[in-house]
C-alpha cells in the first residue's frame, strides 16, 4: 500500500472523525431541545437546500472539476501563473454566489415551494413560512462553505489535508452553541439553528485563510478573464450532476417525504446522518485524497502510480466499508435510540428512524464506490461518462421513490436512494472496464473475499450477543454509551480477527 496514501487518508480520517462526532453531538442536542416535527421539519429543509448546493458548489463539482485544473497548473507553469488562474476563478466564483445568495433569499417562499410542496399545501402555512424564514438565514452559508470549499481543493493540491478536513468542526460547534444558547433567547427557539448555520459558515471560511497565506495561495479579486475559467466552466457542469447524484437523490426524497406524514422528513435526516459518518470517513476521505493523486499521476503520464491509488482506495473501501455496512443494518435501533432517543425525540421517531437507517446502510458500499469511482473519470478530463451514469441513477431514483414511497413511505425513500446507488456505482466500473481505463485485479477479489467472510463472521456475533432494543429503552445515557461502544469495539476486533486469520495482504 502507497504509504504517502495511507498518511494523506490517515490524516483526513481523523479530522473528518471528529468533525462527524461533534456533528452526531450536534444531532442529539438538536433532537433532544426539537424532537421530531413539523418545525424540525422546516428547518432540515431551509438547511437542506444550501447544503446540497454546497455539494455541488463546494466539496463536490467545484472541487472535481478545480483541483485538475490546478494540478495541472502547478506541475506545468510558474507560481505566478497558478496565482492568477486561482485568482481568477476565486473571483468569478465569489460573483456567482453572491447572485445567487441575493436572489435566493428574496424569493426564498418560491424557493421552499420547488423543494417542499407539501408544506405549501398543509392545512396551515406555519411550517412553510418558518421553513422560508430560515432560508433567508441559512441561504449564505453556501456563500461562505463554497469559498471555503475551494480553499480546501486549494491546500489538497499543496498536500495541506488537515486544515480542510477539519474545518466543518467548527460548523458542528456553532450550531451545538446555538441550540443550547441562542435559543433560549429568541421568541422562535428553533431559529436559533438556522443562525447556527450562518454563524457555522462564516467561521469555516474565515479559519482558513490564515493557511492560504502560510503557502502564498490567497485568491486577490481581479478583473478580466482567463482561459482556466472557461475549462472550469467546461468541466463543472457535466461534474455538478455526475458527482452530486447521490445528494439530488436525497433531495428528491426530501420533496416526496414533505407529503408524507409530518416527521417524515426528520427521521430520514437523521438516519441519513448515521449513513453520513461512515460514508465521509471513507468514500468522502478516499475520493479527495484519490482525485488530488490521480491528477498527479495523470498529469506526469504515471499510468503504474494511476492504477495502484484506484486499487489503494477499493482496498480501503471494501475493508472499512462492509463491516460498516453489516453494523448500520444490524444495530440501527441501538444506534437511533442511543444517541437521539431522549426527551422531544420519542420511541416512534426511533423506531421510524431506524427503519430509514438499515434501509440506507445496506446502499453503503454503493454509496462508497460512486465517491471513488467518479473522480477517475474527473481526473483525466472525462466529465460525460459519469454524466451518463448519473441520469441513469436518477430517473431510476426519482421513479423507485414514487413507488416504493407509496407502498413503504419514508423507508421506500430510502430504499430507492440506495438502489440507485447501486445503479450508478455499477455502471460506472462499467465504463471504466469499456473504456480499458480499469478492471478489478484478481488481488483485489481476493481482498473482497476476505473482507465478506469476517463480515459475515462479526455478522454472528453481533446477532448473538447484541442487547435487546428493551435494554437500551430503559437504560441510562452512560449505560447506552457502554452498552453500544462495548458491542462496536468486540465486533471491530473479532472483524479484523478474522482479517488476519484469513491473511489479508494488500498491494506493496
Amino acid at each position: 500500500m502507497d504509504k504517502s496514501f495511507l498518511k494523506s487518508s490517515g490524516i483526513i480520517i481523523a479530522m473528518t472523525f471528529l468533525s462527524r462526532i461533534l456533528g452526531l453531538v450536534r444531532d442529539y442536542f438538536i433532537a433532544r431541545y426539537f424532537g421530531a416535527s413539523g418545525l424540525t421539519d422546516a428547518f432540515w429543509v431551509a438547511f437542506r437546500i444550501p447544503n446540497f448546493l454546497r455539494r455541488l458548489f463546494g466539496e463536490g463539482a467545484l472541487s472535481q472539476a478545480f483541483m485538475p485544473i490546478l494540478a495541472d497548473a502547478k506541475a506545468n507553469n510558474t507560481q505566478i501563473e497558478v496565482q492568477n488562474i486561482i485568482n481568477h476563478i476565486a473571483t468569478k466564483l465569489l460573483f456567482v454566489l453572491i447572485a445567487i445568495t441575493l436572489i435566493t433569499v428574496i424569493i426564498s417562499p418560491i424557493i421552499i415551494f420547488m423543494f417542499a410542496w407539501g408544506f405549501y399545501f398543509s392545512p396551515d402555512l406555519i411550517q412553510f413560512n418558518l421553513a422560508s424564514d430560515m432560508l433567508r438565514i441559512t441561504f449564505p452559508y453556501l456563500l461562505f462553505i463554497s469559498l471555503t470549499a475551494l480553499s480546501g481543493a486549494i491546500l489538497n493540491i499543496y498536500n495541506h489535508f488537515a486544515v480542510p478536513a477539519f474545518t466543518p468542526v467548527l460548523l458542528n460547534i456553532s450550531i451545538i452553541l446555538s441550540s443550547i444558547y441562542l435559543s433560549k433567547h429568541l421568541n422562535t427557539p428553533i431559529m436559533a439553528l438556522a443562525w447556527g448555520v450562518f454563524f457555522g459558515g462564516v467561521a469555516q471560511l474565515l479559519f482558513q485563510i490564515p493557511f492560504l497565506i502560510k503557502i502564498k495561495k490567497l485568491p486577490k479579486l481581479v478583473l478580466g478573464n482567463h482561459q482556466a475559467v472557461e475549462t472550469l466552466k467546461k468541466h463543472m457542469l457535466p461534474a455538478l450532476f455526475s458527482v452530486s447524484v447521490s445528494q439530488i437523490n436525497l433531495l428528491v426524497d426530501t420533496m416526496i417525504a414533505s407529503l408524507l406524514v409530518s416527521g417524515s422528513i426528520s427521521w430520514l435526516y437523521y438516519s441519513d446522518r448515521l449513513l453520513e459518518l461512515p460514508l465521509a470517513l471513507i468514500g468522502i476521505t478516499l475520493a479527495t485524497v484519490s482525485l488530488a493523486k490521480l491528477s498527479h499521476h495523470f498529469t506526469d503520464k504515471n499510468h503504474e502510480k494511476f492504477l495502484q491509488t484506484i486499487d489503494n482506495a477499493l482496498t480501503i473501501g471494501l475493508l472499512l466499508g462492509l463491516p460498516a455496512c453489516v453494523g448500520l443494518i444490524l444495530l440501527a435501533k441501538p444506534l437511533i435510540i442511543t444517541l437521539f432517543q431522549y426527551d422531544q425525540f420519542d420511541a416512534f421517531a426511533a423506531l421510524q428512524s431506524s427503519l430509514s437507517l438499515m434501509a440506507y446502510g445496506s446502499g453503503l458500499m454503493a454509496f462508497i464506490f460512486v465517491k471513488v469511482l467518479a473522480p477517475i473519470f474527473l481526473s483525466i478530463g472525462d466529465t460525460k461518462t459519469p454524466v451518463k451514469a448519473g441520469i441513469i441513477a436518477m430517473v431510476s431514483n426519482i421513479f423507485l421513490n414514487i413507488i416504493l414511497g407509496f407502498y413503504f413511505a419514508h423507508v421506500g425513500l430510502a430504499i430507492a436512494t440506495s438502489i440507485s446507488a447501486l445503479i450508478n456505482a455499477s455502471l460506472l466500473y462499467f465504463y471504466l472496464n469499456k473504456q480499458s481505463i480499469f478492471n478489478i485485479s484478481k488481488n483485489l477479489y481476493q481482498t473482497f473475499f476476505k473482507a465478506l467472510v469476517s463480515s459475515f463472521i462479526m455478522a454472528i456475533f453481533i446477532l448473538i450477543f447484541k442487547s435487546e432494543a428493551e435494554l437500551y429503552l430503559r437504560a441510562s445515557v452512560n449505560s447506552r454509551i457502554i452498552l453500544l461502544g462495548t458491542t462496536i469495539v468486540l465486533s471491530s476486533i473479532i472483524y479484523f480477527s478474522s482479517l488476519k486469520l484469513l491473511n489479508i495482504g494488500v498491494q506493496k
